[in-house]
């Protein structure tokens, strides 16, 4: 229950002797977010003792799906349940032979993928409780160490390579794909292909560890259970297999009993009163939108883990409104998406297979630390027939920073970035591909399945990372500097790229915060 919730009437003789629905010990403390930082700092706090409430602006998926079977839908088969509040769905793969037929009209409800557009950016991020990884394709790689040490200098390696990548690895319940299903399996053709043409061109491949359980993809491939990776199921959730927040570290979280969570409310406004408490601004909808309530609960701690664009949307709102004062230089700063570029490769006549798994098991790589390091996850294009195509998920080693602002005519939060700011990651991107295709025949870039017509599609990310970088809008532990008992906790803590997919990187962070945080008693 949140603070400022209503209190049960005492003996008719003594009413001033009222007592609380319910009697907190310390710290009346807020989580925004439940995503990979969120659900670490909830269970660090739980299991230390303390009470939390945590907030989730999307569905409690798990509660739906209770006894209920199947509540995520296939990328073929979208309905309201698939995007947040869309008339139609907003897929990376928007056109099929230069034609839009990819994207379908959906009834408007709390979907659980949401796109934030921005004027040359749009991001997709996760809606429920379990934030990104109810829609990411699992992929929990840790980063090269020396990259590690490059992007985040401030923070000790030694501790995080042996002991919070490894934690962070476990709690996530990561495994490495086996070789038997990556080898053999039909559903992975597309993989194969392109690792064995990267191979060619000189460039090393490696396997990517995941969170989906690879023992139920191996039945489901005999249909021994329900499909979930071989049904077209990621990037609108997965129904089975795949181990998401909710199945891990928030299950241990609200077994606790100290778990609070609250779904559907967003908070729209944060303000530090005069005793240094916060007031947070709640709006509680149902899943087709209409208000159930609004009021301010009022917290003494607040962990900010709304994920790279919500964090900056309060912070940035804050300061421009004056809610809070003090907070540092440097907010919304050291933002990037990752170096994210998308590419198809049309390999004329060299077959990837009709039926592709939606979950990734490798990616081809030439990483070196360099301005042209590229690591490409192998990514599926599950339409059900033969495009004979490789897709990939570049991931560049951009230099490049865009900020966040709050833009005061519109309301809104803006993101300064442009096509010039993503061009040295599509230079990386092109320069490796085309060795590629030099090395293989047949094969071309595809412009017919991207927005503009694209070869390489700079324009969206998976990845946001950035705004309150850790060491300088937060001290070294995730604290916002000038504000005491306001917390970072997300992507927001990483400036702009790690080189891998983040989440690992995230959610062992968020580790390492909270123990600091937890034994300097800030909580």
């Amino acid at each position: 229950m949140a603070a400022g919730a209503g209190v049960a009437l005492g003996a008719a003789a003594e009413p001033a002797l009222a007592t609380p629905a319910e009697v907190r010990t310390g710290p009346r403390i807020a989580i925004i977010g439940s995503g990979y930082g969120g659900a670490v700092a909830a269970r660090s706090l739980a299991q230390a003792g303390r009470r939390v409430d945590l907030i989730e602006m999307g569905a409690d998926w798990e509660a739906m799906a209770s006894g209920k079977g199947a509540v995520f839908t296939s990328m073929r088969s979208p309905n309201e349940r698939s995007m947040w509040f869309k008339r139609r769905t907003d897929m990376p793969f928007s056109y099929l032979g230069g034609m839009d037929i990819v994207n379908r009209p959906i009834k408007p409800g709390a979907g659980v993928l949401d796109v934030e557009t921005f004027a040359e950016m749009k991001v997709y991020v996760g809606r429920g409780v379990g934030g990104g990884s109810l829609v990411n394709g699992g992929m929990a790689v840790t980063p090269v160490r020396s990259f590690f040490e490059k992007v985040l200098p401030q923070v000790d390696a030694e501790e995080m390579y042996s002991t919070y990548f490894p934690r962070a690895r476990r709690n996530l319940i990561v495994t490495d794909p086996p070789a038997d299903i990556v080898l053999n399996s039909p559903w992975y053709q597309f993989a194969r292909v392109s690792a064995q043409q990267a191979k060619r061109a000189g460039y090393g491949h490696r396997m990517v560890p995941n969170v989906y359980d690879f023992d139920y993809l191996r039945r489901e491939t005999f249909g021994q259970v329900p499909r979930s990776a071989l049904a077209a199921e990621v990037m609108f959730g997965n129904n089975y297999g795949k181990n998401s927040l909710p199945k891990s570290i928030l299950r241990e979280a609200l077994a606790t009993g100290r778990v609070n969570l609250m779904p559907m409310t967003e908070v729209t406004r944060l303000t530090q009163r005069p005793d240094g408490a916060f007031d947070l601004s709640l709006r509680r909808i149902d899943f087709w939108g209409s208000l159930l309530e609004e009021r301010t609960a009022t917290y003494d701690r607040v962990v900010l883990a709304a994920g790279s664009i919500g964090t900056a949307r309060l912070l940035a709102k804050a300061q421009h409104q004056g809610t809070i004062k003090h907070l540092p230089p440097g907010l919304g700063g050291g933002w990037g998406p990752n170096g994210n570029v998308m590419v198809a490769r049309r390999l004329w006549g060299t077959p990837t297979g009709a039926h592709q798994s939606t979950i990734p098991v490798m990616g081809v790589t030439n990483w070196d630390d360099s301005p042209q390091s590229v690591f490409a996850e192998i990514a599926p294009f599950p339409t059900g027939i033969e495009l004979y195509t490789g897709v990939y998920l570049a991931i560049t080693n951009n230099p490049n920073h865009g900020e966040f602002s709050w833009d005061a005519q519109t309301n809104t939060l803006r993101l300064n970035w442009d096509r010039g700011k993503a061009k040295p990651g599509v230079d990386a991107a092109r320069a490796f591909f085309d060795r590629i295709n030099r090395a293989s025949r047949n094969t071309s870039y595809r412009s017919d399945v991207f927005e503009r017509h694209q070869e390489f599609a700079d324009y969206f990310s998976y990845h946001p990372l950035g705004g309150a970088v850790l060491g300088e809008v937060t001290d070294l532990s995730g604290e916002v500097k000038g504000v005491p008992g306001l917390f970072v906790m997300d992507g927001s803590l990483i400036p702009g790229k790690i080189g891998v997919n983040p989440f690992v990187t995230i959610t062992a962070l968020a580790e390492r915060n909270m123990d600091r945080l937890l034994a300097g008693r800030r909580f």
